[in-house]
């Protein structure tokens, strides 16, 4: 089978052929349709995540997908032949990526039915992008807030994080680089700033004079950028970092930092999905790429500004 693959960290991935996956017991085999891009694939690409198992290579990237399953493995299963499936594999170096023709999950990994209705592709978009959100906004979010600073808000999750959000009644204050104002308004921003024209702080405090309630940063990789977002935030507030950098980071007194990690279940991409299926919640795909074009969109990837999801059809 086709796959895209790194042969030692920091590597460029590359197209590779690999043999098919025979699923093990409790295990279904997914024909890969979409795979999904996110910046986790090229982080762990790049480097062992902390406390992770020892890698093997070459190393599929990618963990997000949507397909049908094809095979089943011995035991009870709760799939059958045929069934459009999407999910997300646990993106450890050790195990299974999703850029390839073919990927063997445990049943009772986070890994559910498509739903009738909803395109593959929709699916593919939703589950790290998707839960992230749902699962920011829970962490984000306490009572009382009422407004929400999202760095980076263009992107996969950023767009997700702005629909529900909104759809909490929160005030969302989305910093993008470009003109996005017509779709993130549409998304359901309240403010939007693009930080290739005004100054943030300016910006931020004209809209909240006192400060926001609550920011989540989904770009800054430096304890000292994540302060000077978390500076923004009034005291009793909340900064989430996606980043890994809140915990080293010295924050403005009053304000709580918070370095978010992502519980994927099921469950999660069930209400998702159904979401997306009933129109409340838009999936902002941006591209969709053949395979073989996925180490150009992982480079491109690495600069940021992304702008909705980035999928490959295979």
């Amino acid at each position: 089978m086709r796959a895209i693959a790194v042969s030692a960290f920091r590597a460029d991935p590359s197209l590779i052929e690999l043999p098919k996956p025979d699923p093990r017991a409790g295990e279904v085999r997914v024909k890969v349709v979409y795979a999904a891009l996110n910046p986790c694939d090229w982080q762990i690409a790049d480097n062992a995540p902390e406390g992770a198992a020892e890698p093997v290579f070459p190393l599929v990237v990618g963990v997000d997908y949507a397909g049908r399953v094809d095979m089943i493995g011995s035991g009870e299963n709760r799939f059958r032949v045929g069934d459009e499936v999407f999910g997300r594999v646990s993106g450890s170096p050790a195990g299974v990526g999703t850029y390839c023709d073919y990927v063997s999950v445990p049943q009772d990994s986070t890994i559910t039915l498509v739903p009738d209705g909803l395109p593959l592709r929709t699916a593919a978009a939703l589950p790290s992008a998707g839960m992230a959100a749902a699962q920011l906004l829970e962490t984000a979010v306490l009572r009382g807030h009422e407004s929400l600073l999202v760095i980076g808000a263009a992107g996969g999750v950023g767009s997700f994080l702005t629909q529900l959000a909104s759809a909490r009644d929160l005030r969302v204050l989305a910093v993008v680089r470009g003109d996005e104002r017509g779709r993130m308004r549409a998304l359901g921003a309240a403010v939007t700033i693009d930080t290739t024209a005004l100054p943030l702080e300016a910006a931020v405090r004209e809209a909240c004079p006192e400060g926001v309630d609550a920011l989540v940063d989904l770009v800054s990789t430096t304890p000292d950028g994540f302060v000077a977002h978390a500076a923004l935030v009034r005291a009793g507030g909340v900064a989430v970092s996606t980043r890994g950098v809140a915990w080293r980071a010295a924050l403005p007194a009053g304000v709580s930092g918070i370095d978010f990690r992502l519980e994927p279940t099921p469950v999660l991409l069930d209400v998702l999905a159904t979401g997306a299926l009933e129109g409340v919640l838009k999936v902002p795909i941006d591209i969709e790429l053949p395979l073989e074009k996925a180490p150009q969109a992982l480079d491109r990837n690495r600069t940021g500004g992304a702008r909705g999801k980035t999928l490959f059809a295979l």
